[in-house]
């Protein structure tokens, strides 16, 4: 196929899209970019034009798009057995499971498998259900938990719910939100007065008693809101003192995304009962997790399985990430590379009045963006203008927030300091013309 001929088919990829996909599935950008190859860092798209993606697919491309030893594996095991259901036994599976208790916080164990972080969530509130006999659980506002009736029930955003809750005993907590806090105090005086909050949630809102809390460590849809240093060790003992296990959704915070660490939830000394997570676990092959203590998944009934749960070649993509994360320390380089984003981030907040807040970990940053810093008036129409001209300079980032006034960046774990001296560039354009 010649050039020109390569052009008028790929062309048709945006057309198709309009048409025959449902209309809320809406891309990014006034022009949407129809991405034909990636490498590493970088994604090209139908007219050639190369850019820095420093969103991986909502945080999902986690070491670098076409990873040459994530691909060796993902080939060999397709040559060999492409599927088998949990009906059968396969030998990366067990691996895979054996592995994730090896690495994970605490006395987690026992895996289940899935295709999404939809799913994995779904399973950890259907596994908390079961073993506490209780059915409400403890969920937060801005939070954001996937697509089923049960997980759209918990989301905590009006945006992301086309329908009224369809899954009774969901209730809603104030947000560790500090630069919105519901409380209008500081984290310097509140007190954790959103974390103590939740236990008036549980006497006056449920039967007294919880099957679980669950939230994630960063709100990622939420607009990267990051807890302050002791809310969850307050808000795990209040949900425990009523009956409720403990759930840390890792679907964008696992796999050293926060750096220094595997998951999130172990920057705040804490230890869940369950962790989901989905997303960066596979570089991009769908896969869904969900891990329990042997007592909660002990008590889960004898007779399930998920047809796609536990494929040979998602999780063998799933054992060559955390290889590579390992052998390459990736979880120290987003700790030093997500340091100096955070730096080169706050000089630009010094620099421009529209940025309200820089925040997050490791390779997960979030900057809110106001009309103005006194009125902290959410400010999306500047989002969609810097989303624009990061485009035009070469750079992909990401939005979110209940207001669509943050911008989100989700780099490789493998990116280097001038990954983001090139993101860092093109946010200023972006900035200057907003």
């Amino acid at each position: 196929m010649n050039p020109t001929e390569q052009k008028l088919t790929l062309s048709e990829a945006i057309r198709k899209h309009k048409e025959f996909l449902f209309p809320a599935v809406v891309p990014y950008y006034q022009e949407p970019v129809a991405l034909v190859k990636g490498a590493g860092e970088y994604v090209w798209d139908e007219d050639g034009n190369k850019y820095l993606d420093c969103f991986g697919g909502v945080l999902t491309v986690s070491v670098g798009h076409a990873n040459p030893k994530i691909n060796e594996a993902i080939i060999e095991q397709t040559n060999s057995l492409q599927h088998a259901s949990g009906l059968y036994v396969t030998k990366n599976q067990g691996d895979l499971a054996e592995k994730l208790a090896e690495i994970t916080p605490g006395n987690l164990k026992k895996s289940f498998f899935t295709s999404s972080g939809t799913e994995a969530d779904d399973t950890a509130i259907f596994a908390a259900k079961l073993a506490t006999g209780r059915h409400e659980v403890v969920v937060l506002r801005h939070s954001y938990s996937g697509r089923s009736a049960t997980a759209l029930s918990a989301v905590g955003h009006s945006t992301w719910k086309p329908l009224p809750s369809q899954v009774a005993g969901m209730v809603h907590a104030h947000a560790p939100y500090c630069y919105r806090c519901p409380f209008n105090a500081t984290p310097e005086n509140c007190g954790l007065a959103c974390a103590n909050d939740i236990e008036e949630l549980i006497r006056t809102t449920t039967m007294g008693e919880i099957a679980a809390f669950m939230a994630e460590p960063i709100l990622g849809v939420g607009g990267f809101i990051t807890p302050p240093k002791d809310y969850f060790k307050r808000a795990y003992e209040i949900a425990r003192n009523y009956g409720g296990v403990c759930i840390a959704d890792e679907v964008q915070t696992g796999w050293g995304r926060t750096g220094e660490k595997w998951f999130g939830i172990e920057h705040w000394d804490v230890e869940p009962d369950i962790i989901t997570s989905a997303k960066g676990m596979a570089n991009g092959v769908p896969i869904g997790w969900t891990i329990a203590t042997p007592e909660i998944a002990d008590k889960f009934p004898g007779l399930t399985f998920a047809t796609f749960g536990g494929n040979p070649v998602s999780t063998a993509a799933a054992l060559a990430v955390i290889k590579l994360i390992e052998d390459e320390d990736l979880r120290a380089n987003c700790k030093i590379v997500g340091d100096y984003l955070r730096e080169r981030l706050e000089e630009l907040q010094e620099k421009y009045e529209i940025i309200g807040d820089v925040r997050g970990l490791g390779l997960m940053q979030g900057i809110e963006l106001v009309v103005d810093r006194q009125s902290k008036q959410p400010n999306p129409t500047a989002v969609l203008k810097v989303f624009e001209e990061t485009k035009k300079h070469g750079v992909l980032i990401g939005k979110g927030g209940l207001y669509g006034n943050v911008i989100r960046t989700g780099m490789m774990l493998n990116s280097t300091k001038d990954n983001v001296d090139e993101l860092v560039a093109a946010l200023d354009k972006g900035f200057a013309a907003a």
